[in-house]
């Protein structure tokens, strides 16, 4: 890459270079079968994703809104129900929530990680709460131990792939949990794909139900259900990135490391944090910054592909004006979302080009 070269917010091409002729045999092989729904490609993913996330079932769908909807459902989670999660989190945990029929009930989040906060969880529990969503965030887990007990809980994991705490992998600390595997994701597919993730025999099997028109029997139809199915080109491609997860993880952490040593010194950047307990696998490294917007535009013009993950809380989306929220309801999750600037990472990136992304904030912070 060329010194004034664009750096991207995230590589997909040099993650495709890797796994490239993996990929086309996998494409090969399912076009001369020509086998696309469902079949051994999908079930051999869902097996080895299930044993690296140290649970006992893995159910891929359609996209991860798909994951956390049917993973409600699958919990009985339906109308006349709340769910909690936090305001900073992207539409989708919220839109899930609404899917399966129930109502988001919105917490504010930590100011030090952005991480659900649970103090203010535990407040916000009511007779009519059935799930906990603590969304796993910008690459770490949540402090999901500290929610309590008596309210399951429901694992938004589509940004900790790799990732745990305590020692344990991120997904399997609730009842269910469900993942994305959208093409930035630590673990990508080449468009749209997600999965359900649980120790739950019942839970499994009503997931494989919903997933499949309400059912795992052809033409046998007991209740409604979706058409949300993992299909086997994507899971060639899952398969091939997950062989090389741990080592990608890795290269992030690594990236994470670099700018913690470039940014040591550069004023008015705030610099992320690891919650204790957690083993971060780095999908996001989000800084915080005064005159945001300002900032990334100047670094949008030095050809640096920063982003802002999320720029407005979910109480101030128009969607969800109905829960009758308003500015100042959430104070923490709006001061981050005005300060919040997600520069690029991923596992390919160079020290050069890290090095010019610093620069490149220095400069814009003037």
């Amino acid at each position: 890459m060329s010194a004034g070269a664009a750096i991207p917010l995230v590589d997909l091409a040099a993650q495709h270079r890797e796994i490239a002729a993996e990929v086309t045999e996998g494409f090969a092989r399912i076009v001369e079968r020509t086998a696309f729904i469902l079949g051994e490609e999908v079930a051999a993913f869902e097996r080895a994703y299930a044993a690296f996330s140290g649970v006992r079932h893995c159910i891929g769908v359609a996209n991860g809104t798909d994951a956390l909807e049917l993973a409600l459902r699958a919990i009985g989670v339906g109308p006349g129900d709340e769910v909690i999660l936090p305001a900073n989190t992207f539409i989708a945990t919220a839109a899930a929530v609404v899917r399966a029929g129930a109502t988001p009930a919105l917490v504010d989040c930590d100011p030090v990680h952005l991480l659900i906060d649970p103090e203010r969880t535990a407040a916000r529990v009511t007779s009519r709460t059935k799930a906990i969503i603590p969304v796993h965030l910008y690459g770490q887990a949540a402090p999901v131990e500290a929610l309590g007990d008596g309210v399951a809980i429901v694992e938004d994991a589509a940004q900790v792939q790799g990732a745990k705490r305590d020692g344990r992998s991120v997904g399997g600390f609730g009842i269910v949990a469900g993942t994305s595997f959208y093409p930035g994701k630590n673990l990508g597919a080449y468009g749209d794909a997600g999965a359900v993730l649980t120790n739950a025999d019942d839970v499994a099997q009503k997931v494989r139900a919903l997933r499949n028109y309400g059912s795992e029997v052809k033409y046998a139809h007991p209740e409604i259900g979706f058409n949300s199915r993992l299909d086997p080109l994507q899971a060639v491609v899952l398969t091939a990135k997950l062989r090389r997860l741990a080592a990608w993880n890795d290269a992030r952490r690594a990236a994470a490391r670099r700018y913690d040593a470039l940014l040591a010194d550069v004023g008015g950047v705030g610099r992320p944090s690891t919650l204790p307990g957690n083993e971060h696998v780095w999908h996001l490294y989000v800084v915080r910054v005064p005159r945001r917007d300002d900032v990334l535009r100047k670094l949008n013009a030095a050809g640096i592909g920063a982003g802002i993950h999320y720029p407005v809380p979910i109480h101030l989306q128009g969607a969800f004006a109905g829960l009758g929220h308003q500015r100042g309801d959430f104070p923490v999750a709006e001061a981050a979302a005005d300060e919040i600037l997600s520069l690029p990472l991923y596992p390919h990136i160079t020290a050069a080009q890290q090095e010019r992304v610093v620069e490149a904030l220095r400069a814009a912070l003037v």
